[in-house]
């Protein structure tokens, strides 16, 4: 499945995260009309190829005219001493505009639900400015319908978190996995005065995520960074098993003595749950069709009838399997001798696969004997189609009995992540999205 992993050894900001996408290939002409259609009044954004550290990356900059009429560059929320000051902008004319600097959360909520944006893409700039509002509530001791939002409340950074959505919605990641997270550490300048590093809105966002920090100074991840990747991460931990297809740099506005980018890698992962592992001999599946419209294929069955194991082993033992490729794992429930409760394991793989999986087994369970036997599998052509819902794009895996669809069935793990993310119930996101299948392999067979 289609993966996105963020190696924030730099941290990340909103900008950050927003160059990453740009440099893996967001049409910067698509988002300036995609970011038109948000009422925030007048600003400008510029993308420029950066060397940080030696390593050519995209910065993501925002413009917005102020009562000095002088251009704002925008890279973090919260900078130290003047060195935001300090920037400076090329080629560009600030527009006065009348920005209110310390904007409710509600009137930002209203500009977003006031926009022409897609459903979808407004749904998710809500949820990151809604965390952004929960941690400030939770900080300042007051509720969420009073919060004002400072500096994460400007248009730079309403500009920057819109371009992340737009991001994610363009690239369409099934998982979007997180590094453990570079925080910094030392004081900022904030409007509330001097804070603590990370800021304290930024430390309630990271609740739950993997974090590290080191004697860099500064702020490393700002509450903007923080609440677009915990709005949208999927999991955490080290670079996942996956083929990379490409990788993107989203650079920070500060020269460090490390190069201060976010990077990204976007792949196909190999593990629990991905599409790919869920194939493990396709050879059979490109077999010639039997008479019937079906393939033919052999395997092994593995067996082995377990009463003396801990039920907390048999999730890790099942994981172990899938991850190395296995056709199917189950595990069922018998009495053996004695009339004792037990379970019976079974396992079918590939013929080549027995040593492989049986050391598996004999390491990662309590079994001290397996049996196995040959096998012949009757299976439907299958193929993975991805179709337009009004959630987005969903996998559907379709099934054929030589020219006729006979199945099809959205993929679980798309319709999960859709139910988090528009807080439905997974049965009425499989209910409305079998609609548009349906629909969708209509038209196809017309």
């Amino acid at each position: 499945m289609k993966t996105i992993y963020f190696d924030c050894f730099a941290g990340a900001s909103g900008d950050m995260i927003a160059g990453v996408f740009l440099d893996l290939g967001l049409d910067f002409s698509y988002l300036k009309a995609e970011l038109l259609k948000l009422p925030i009044g007048d600003y400008e954004i510029k993308q420029s190829k950066v060397h940080k550290n030696g390593i050519i990356s995209t910065r993501f900059e925002v413009f917005v005219g102020n009562s000095d009429h002088k251009p704002i560059l925008a890279d973090s929320e919260y900078e130290e001493g003047a060195e935001r000051n300090q920037a400076k902008a090329v080629n560009v004319t600030a527009i006065p505009h009348s920005h209110e600097p310390h904007r409710s959360l509600e009137n930002i909520l209203s500009d977003v639900r006031h926009s022409t944006l897609s459903p979808k893409i407004k749904s998710d700039i809500e949820r990151v400015f809604l965390s952004l509002g929960q941690a400030e509530a939770a900080v300042h001791g007051v509720s969420i319908q009073d919060i004002h939002l400072h500096e994460v409340g400007s248009i730079d950074a309403m500009i920057d978190i819109s371009t992340a959505v737009i991001g994610f919605d363009w690239l369409r990641a099934v998982d979007i996995i997180l590094s453990p997270i570079h925080l910094g550490t030392g004081f900022i300048s904030t409007s509330h005065g001097m804070l603590p590093v990370p800021a304290p809105a930024t430390s309630e966002l990271i609740k739950g995520m993997l974090v590290y920090t080191t004697n860099i100074k500064g702020e490393l991840l700002t509450p903007t960074g923080a609440a677009i990747l915990s709005s949208f991460s999927t999991g955490f931990g080290p670079l996942p098993k996956m083929t990379i297809e490409k990788i993107g740099y989203g650079a920070g506005k500060r020269d460090r003595e490390f190069p201060n980018v976010l990077r990204a890698y976007v792949g196909e992962i190999i593990g629990k749950g991905s599409i790919s592992n869920r194939d493990p001999s396709p050879e059979q599946h490109q077999a010639v069709l039997q008479p019937g419209g079906y393939h033919d294929g052999e395997a092994l069955m593995l067996v082995a009838n377990i009463d003396d194991m801990n039920p907390q082993l048999f999730g890790n033992l099942m994981d172990k399997l899938l991850d190395a490729g296995v056709m199917d794992v189950t595990f069922t429930p018998i009495f053996m001798k004695k009339n004792r409760p037990a379970t019976a394991l079974e396992v079918m793989i590939a013929p080549q696969e027995l040593d492989t999986v049986l050391t598996i087994i004999f390491s990662e369970s309590t079994t001290i004997g397996v049996r196995s036997y040959p096998i012949r599998k009757h299976m439907l052509q299958r193929e993975i189609l991805t179709v337009d819902t009004e959630f987005g794009s969903v996998r559907i895996k379709v099934s054929k009995l030589a020219e006729r669809i006979v199945n099809f069935q959205p993929e679980y793990e798309d319709c999960v992540r859709i139910g988090e993310t528009f807080n439905l119930p997974i049965k009425d996101v499989f209910a409305r999205i079998f609609g548009s299948v349906s629909l969708f392999m209509r038209n196809s067979s017309e």
